[in-house]
């Protein structure tokens, strides 16, 4: 008959105390690492550690950082807790130039202000300076960033009248953008008949003769037209009730005519 080891209860009792001392050595370092963890973001929210030491504004091209920043109320050493993420957004989007705004804290002291600007569809000359025009037809003349000053969208020249201006913005506003920067200049170019005509010159080397009026509809046959011309044939694109174009040095208008229409006047 095989003998088999039985352990005592005076055995056990050992080992039993050393499993209950590991697991209230356990539970003791949990609450401690609990305790330390809350006192250390009381520390944190009561000191200057969670004050603002940075703002960072991103996404604005146009709208410099400075004129941002004077809209709304937050400053560097304002507790980072204490900032109203949805008044500071609608502050920022009180400017004409800005969609929208996103307010992000990045811990430990930075706030992030996220700007979506409202696309522009060109630049205007006053005064002997160049700003950029957005697609609600206003003009951005005050802080404006000079690096956001290139070549990716149209001169607006000669517009003299607010509502013409405010009405060639809109439609540029409707136009794709990959149409939108063939455009070099817009001359606006009123006579008696018609106080909507406008003069495009296209990087191309064409012209364009058109009116405002419907212009972002229009303006939509420009590339299917110049994609059928001989590379070196340069000349002027009509768009107007119907749309044909009309080589430099023709005869005249009907010369280039593909569709028997006549220009609007």
């Amino acid at each position: 008959m095989e003998k088999k080891n039985v352990v005592s209860i005076e055995d056990r009792i050992p080992t039993l105390k050393q499993e209950r001392k590991k697991k209230a050595n356990r539970r003791l370092i949990f609450y401690l690492s609990i305790f330390f963890f809350l006192i250390s973001i009381i520390v944190y929210l009561q000191s200057p550690l969670s004050d603002i030491r940075t703002i960072k504004v991103t996404g604005n091209a146009f709208v410099a950082e400075e004129q941002v920043l004077d809209q709304v109320d937050m400053a560097e050493g304002d507790n980072i807790w204490t900032v109203d993420k949805e008044a500071v957004s609608q502050a920022a989007a009180s400017n004409p130039a800005i969609k929208k705004a996103e307010v992000h804290r990045r811990l430990p002291w930075t706030i992030e202000l996220n700007i979506t600007e409202v696309n522009h569809v060109g630049f205007v000359s006053r005064d002997d300076n160049v700003y950029p025009i957005l697609g609600n037809g206003k003009v951005l003349t005050e802080h404006v960033q000079s690096d956001s000053m290139n070549g990716n969208a149209p001169l607006l020249a000669g517009f003299s009248e607010e509502a013409y201006l405010k009405d060639m913005a809109e439609q540029l506003s409707s136009l794709p953008e990959s149409i939108r920067s063939l455009i070099s200049e817009i001359h606006w170019k009123p006579n008696d008949g018609n106080k909507h005509k406008i003069l495009l010159y296209m990087n191309d080397g064409n012209l364009v003769d058109g009116t405002i009026r419907h212009f972002a509809d229009k303006m939509s046959v420009y590339p299917s037209i110049v994609s059928q011309l001989e590379p070196d044939k340069k000349g002027i694109v009509h768009i107007g009730v119907g749309a044909y174009f009309e080589e430099f040095g023709s005869a005249g208008e009907d010369s280039g005519n593909t569709d028997g229409t006549t220009n609007e006047n």
